[in-house]
């Protein structure tokens, strides 16, 4: 069976994010000030073949803590969809 993952990987809530400040400090300083607590991340879609959706979240899973995130300082979240 084939799956697609749709993964999203955020930095911890109890880090600073340096990348969100700075942007939410540019959207601000443009217009945008209603806008705060900006943290960026990452998106990532893959493919994965695998033979039950339980096995298929397994390696997800696997990825994303051995190479897709840094589990000291990111967490991360994904839905798996069959294809």
């Amino acid at each position: 069976m084939k799956f697609i993952a749709e993964i999203n990987v955020m930095p911890l809530k109890v880090l600073l994010d340096p990348q969100g400040k700075a942007v939410e400090k540019v959207m601000q300083n443009t217009g945008f000030s209603e806008i705060s607590n900006l943290r960026i991340g990452k998106h990532i879609t893959l493919e994965i073949e695998a033979p039950t959706k339980e096995d298929a979240m397994k390696r997800v899973n696997e990825a994303c803590s051995q190479v897709l995130s840094n589990p000291t300082m990111e967490g991360y979240e994904y839905k798996l969809i069959e294809k």
